[in-house]
């Protein structure tokens, strides 16, 4: 009895604590709106979020224009791109320890940019101003960013306009550290790409065809000539037929939507075959996404005990595999295919825009 009571206790005091610390930390919360009440000595033009929300929360407003360091270029902003991460300022409660309880920490938005570099830091050599660039940096929605010339930005392919490289950062990453990395796609295999519509799918399809490969693409009715023209083998209709339903067996599948499950999936695969787990389904927190995100987990684990495995990942930034992005695209292997273009004013539209899951291809931000 006096062991159950202290374990009762204990847990009792555990809970309390943490209670304790996430009522304290959401009323704690507070990010730069909170604290920058003067006017910028020296401004530019950025979109803000100061609150959780939707697309409304989004104000373009004047900040402190930023000033390279040692190591840094300073790169005035042509075009930038959106992601479904960008959606994650409706702050979902599983993700608020990371973001910030009551409050988003970081009010900036956007990742992918491209631009001219303005000014360059004291130690920078591999770059100089007026090269015309590309790459990922927190807060591109901007008129400028300061990035880390050794890091995620290389020169921009010269038959790339600013808004194609603009789009390429996040997803291309995604989909080529998806497909070469997890997916350990090789020349000859049969590769399946379920969501191959979208603004990571449509560079799967360029990517893994890029490596050899005879690519299957899933989208709907609307996007079967999209798909065909990237470079898929064959498409496959969702409305009318159901991929995991025929004879054919892939050596990898490349699951941007997780629509299915996992004995639906593992049919189709050859018995030492992947899938790589992608995604959930377009962009923004919709209705049955917690469903989704169980029956991959339940996917993940299951597929330990078989042949055939199913992974997960989250692509990260590096030089090395943006000068191969890079490569491709001035080689004509990849082409970034753009929906729809907005102006930074227009930010809070074009985020409208994304969550409604259906932009083929990418939606891109100009910056004048």
């Amino acid at each position: 009895m006096k062991i159950k009571r202290v374990l009762k206790w204990g847990v009792l005091s555990i809970f309390v604590v943490l209670s304790s610390w996430l009522f304290i930390a959401y009323w704690r919360s507070t990010n730069d709106c909170d604290r920058n009440t003067g006017a910028p000595a020296n401004p530019m033009k950025a979109i803000v979020h100061c609150e959780y929300g939707g697309p409304e929360v989004l104000t373009l407003v004047d900040v402190e224009k930023p000033v390279p360091n040692d190591n840094q270029i300073l790169v005035r902003v042509r075009g930038a791109s959106l992601n479904p991460l960008d959606l994650t300022i409706r702050g979902p409660w599983l993700l608020r320890p990371l973001f910030g309880m009551r409050k988003p920490k970081d009010t900036r938005l956007g990742v992918d940019y491209a631009g001219i570099v303005e000014a360059v830091g004291k130690d920078v050599t591999q770059f100089k101003p007026g090269d015309e660039v590309f790459g990922g940096k927190d807060g591109a929605l901007a008129e400028y960013v300061c990035a880390l010339a050794d890091r995620a930005v290389v020169l921009k392919p010269a038959n790339m306009t600013f808004e194609q490289a603009a789009s390429v950062p996040v997803a291309a990453i995604t989909a080529l550290q998806g497909l070469r990395d997890k997916g350990k796609i090789q020349p000859g295999q049969k590769v399946l790409i379920n969501g191959a519509s979208g603004g990571v799918g449509t560079f799967a399809v360029q990517i893994a065809k890029s490596f050899g490969t005879e690519v299957t693409g899933v989208c709907s009715t609307r996007n079967v000539d999209l798909v065909r023209s990237i470079g898929a083998d064959h498409v496959i209709d969702y409305t009318k037929d159901d991929f995991t339903k025929t004879d054919q067996r892939y050596d990898l599948i490349f699951d941007l939507v997780g629509n299915h499950s996992f004995s639906e999936r593992r049919r189709i695969l050859n018995p030492n075959g992947i899938c790589v787990m992608a995604g959930i389904g377009g962009a923004g927190w919709h209705d049955g996404m917690a469903m989704r995100l169980a029956g991959e987990l339940n996917a993940y684990v299951r597929s330990r005990f078989v042949s055939q495995k199913f992974v997960a990942y989250i692509a990260t930034f590096n030089k090395a595999d943006m000068i191969i992005l890079r490569d491709l695209m001035q080689s004509g292997k990849v082409t970034p295919v753009i929906d729809k273009t907005y102006k930074l004013s227009a930010t809070a539209d074009a985020l409208r825009y994304l969550e409604t899951g259906h932009a083929r291809g990418k939606v891109v931000i100009t910056v004048e």
